[in-house]
C-alpha cells in the first residue's frame, strides 16, 4: 500500500477509535441501558398511577349504580318466584340475590358526602337522574408530570454505584412516588429543592468487564420484570378502559355513568311490570 501523498484528505473515520478500550464501549452500552430502563420505569409507573386514580374515581361515581342493578335484579327474579312459586324461578332468585353484596344503609354508603342536614346533594345524585358532579380529582397536572419525570431521571436508585448511595436514592424516589400518586405538585417542588440541595457522593465507576456484564444482566431482568407488570396494568379491566379514552376519561366515565342509568331505568320498569 502507498503512503498517503501531502494534501490527500484523509479517508472518513466512523465509529469507536480503533485502539478504543473494550470496557469503554461496554460501559457506553450499560449508561444507554440504565437510561433506557429509567424512562420504561417512568412509563410504568405514570401509566399505574393513572390506572389507580381512574379507578377510584369509577368507583366513586358508578359503584352505587352498579350496586342499585343488582339489587334489582334480585329482586325482579324474587317478585317472579313469589308469582310463579317455580322451582327453576326461586333458584335464580336465590343466585341473584348471592351475587349482592350487602347493601349499607344510604348513610353509611355515603359518608364521607354527609352533612349536618342529612345526605348531600351530590351523594343522592348517584342513585338518580340528576347530574352527579365529579368527584375531585386527583390526576397529576402536567407540571407535576414534568417535576416527577426530572427526579426520577436524576436521583434513580440504578445510577448509585455504591449501596449507601442507592439506598439514599431509593428513600427519595419513595418519597417522590408517594407525592406524585397524590398529584402534589407543591411537594415535588420541594422534593426537587432537596435533592439539589443533598450530598452527591463522587461515584466510582466500574472498569472491570465482569461487573459491566453484571449491569447489564440486571437491567435486562429488571425490564423483563416491568414489562410484565405494564401488560397487566394493560389488560386489566380499568387499564384497559382507561386506554380507550387516554386524552379524556372523565368524558368516558360520564358515558358509562348514561348506560347504567338507562339500565337501571329499565329494570325498574320491569320491576314494576313484574310487581303490578
Amino acid at each position: 500500500m502507498s503512503e498517503q501523498t501531502a494534501g490527500e484528505p484523509s479517508a472518513p473515520t466512523d465509529g469507536p477509535a480503533a485502539d478504543e478500550r473494550p470496557e469503554a464501549r461496554l460501559e457506553r452500552a450499560v449508561r444507554a441501558a440504565e437510561q433506557a430502563l429509567i424512562e420504561f420505569e417512568i412509563a410504568v409507573e405514570t401509566f399505574r398511577v393513572e390506572v389507580e386514580n381512574f379507578s377510584r374515581l369509577h368507583h366513586q361515581k358508578l359503584g352505587p349504580m352498579y350496586t342499585r342493578l343488582d339489587e334489582l335484579d334480585a329482586l325482579i327474579w324474587e317478585a317472579r318466584a313469589a308469582r310463579s312459586g317455580d322451582p327453576e324461578d326461586l333458584r335464580r332468585a336465590r343466585d341473584a340475590r348471592s351475587l349482592v353484596m350487602p347493601m349499607p344503609g344510604v348513610e353509611e354508603l355515603f359518608h364521607d358526602w354527609m352533612g349536618s342536614d342529612g345526605i348531600s346533594d351530590d351523594a343522592g345524585a348517584m342513585l338518580t337522574e340528576r347530574p352527579v358532579r365529579p368527584p375531585e380529582r386527583v390526576r397529576p397536572t402536567e407540571e407535576a408530570r414534568k417535576l416527577y419525570r426530572e427526579l426520577v431521571r436524576q436521583a434513580h436508585p440504578d445510577l448509585a454505584r455504591d449501596e449507601t448511595e442507592r439506598a439514599r436514592r431509593e428513600a427519595f424516589v419513595v418519597k417522590v412516588n408517594a407525592a406524585y400518586a397524590r398529584g402534589d405538585e407543591q411537594l415535588l417542588r420541594e422534593l426537587a429543592g432537596e435533592w439539589a440541595a443533598g450530598p452527591v457522593p463522587e461515584a466510582a465507576r466500574p472498569t472491570e468487564s465482569e461487573e459491566l456484564y453484571a449491569q447489564l444482566e440486571w437491567l435486562a431482568r429488571r425490564k423483563e420484570l416491568l414489562t410484565v407488570v405494564a401488560r397487566e396494568l394493560e389488560e386489566s379491566a380499568i387499564g384497559s378502559m382507561l386506554r380507550m379514552a387516554p386524552d379524556d376519561p372523565d368524558r368516558l366515565l360520564e358515558e358509562i355513568a348514561e348506560q347504567l342509568l338507562a339500565q337501571v331505568a329499565e329494570r325498574e320498569a320491569e320491576l314494576a311490570a313484574v310487581q303490578g
